[in-house]
């Protein structure tokens, strides 16, 4: 009789992934948004990549280091950590600020908490809302993108939100970009916000790469374009506008703050899709992405036991 059979506790099921080989995947899939951050903002989004990503690693590596922690900064979660800050505030963002921004994600939001996986909402959103209230005008100074015939250097929905007289300030409609700027990425905007078609590659890599389901994404872009066809508030702006994009397909799917499950996830998006819109809708605020994932990040424990699987042979709980 052979004795080489190895008996463990579960899990039983071996997959290649580890944390590294998925950061890396998701680094990436930022690739395209970093090489259209660049082309359109000039050599400055680097810098403030750069940074991003050089003050989050080290923020990571001296509180573990200071607390007697195993290093983990081999994982690349703190360099995503720090390019997802970067690709969300502006070119013009004062460097001490990014580094401040860098600072709160990596120690207030995660390491405080326990380090990755332990984290109860997603630090580069966190740490952006944090800088938006801090940092208010910095934050919401926007540079007309270069080598791009833009009409104005405020955002679509900035724009938007003038014209329907939700925000202070005279927009026409002459001042929106076209649609196919509104794809390519040449209006004002975060660094890593403005082309879609690069943030589009860059989730599909990810869901072809199975590191994200297309359940979130799907549903969150889904809600946010019925809702505001509905309301009559331009829908194809509505989607292409702001951080839905890099939120939907980098930030609402974080698997330590989003739910597991198929179910979990499309309720996860379609809340965050309708928490967008009446952000943008009916607040003083044009932009809702951030704060919408925020909010589903604090209601995820929820979504997560309202739509946990019944395991085989199980009852209801």
């Amino acid at each position: 009789m052979e004795n080489n059979k190895i008996v463990s506790v579960n899990p039983h099921i071996y997959a290649p992934d580890t944390t590294t080989t998925i950061m890396r995947d998701v680094v990436l899939a930022l690739v395209p948004a970093v090489i259209a951050s660049v082309l359109f903002f000039g050599p400055r989004a680097l810098l403030v990549e750069a940074v991003c990503i050089a003050v989050a690693v080290l923020c990571e590596w001296g509180f573990e280091k200071i607390c007697k922690r195993p290093n983990t900064i081999g994982d690349f979660s703190a360099v995503v950590t720090g390019l997802l800050l970067a690709l969300n505030l502006p070119v013009s963002i004062p460097i001490w600020q990014a580094a401040f921004g860098a600072f709160v994600a990596i120690v207030v939001v995660k390491q405080l908490f326990g380090g990755i996986g332990m984290n109860f909402a997603n630090p580069a959103i966190t740490a952006r809302i944090v800088m938006l209230v801090a940092f208010g005008s910095a934050m919401t100074t926007w540079t007309a993108p270069a080598f791009a015939d833009a009409t104005s250097s405020a955002t679509p929905l900035s724009i938007i939100a003038g014209i329907n007289g939700v925000t202070a300030g005279t927009h026409t409609a002459d001042e929106l970009p076209s649609l196919v700027q509104m794809f390519l990425g040449a209006r004002g905007g975060s660094l890593g916000e403005t082309s879609c078609l690069a943030l589009l590659l860059g989730g599909i890599y990810l869901i072809w790469r199975k590191v994200i389901s297309w359940h979130t994404p799907v549903a969150f872009i889904a809600t946010v374009f019925v809702l505001t066809a509905l309301l009559g508030q331009q829908p194809l702006y509505q989607v292409m506008a702001g951080g839905l994009f890099i939120g939907a397909f980098f930030m609402a799917t974080d698997y330590t703050t989003s739910p597991p499950t198929p179910k979990g996830k499309i309720v996860f998006g379609i809340g965050c899709g309708l928490l967008t819109v009446c952000i943008r809708v009916w607040g003083n605020y044009p932009e809702g992405v951030s704060f919408s994932i925020l909010l589903m990040n604090i209601l995820n424990p929820f979504i997560c036991n309202l739509t946990r699987t019944k395991p085989f042979g199980g009852v209801e709980a």
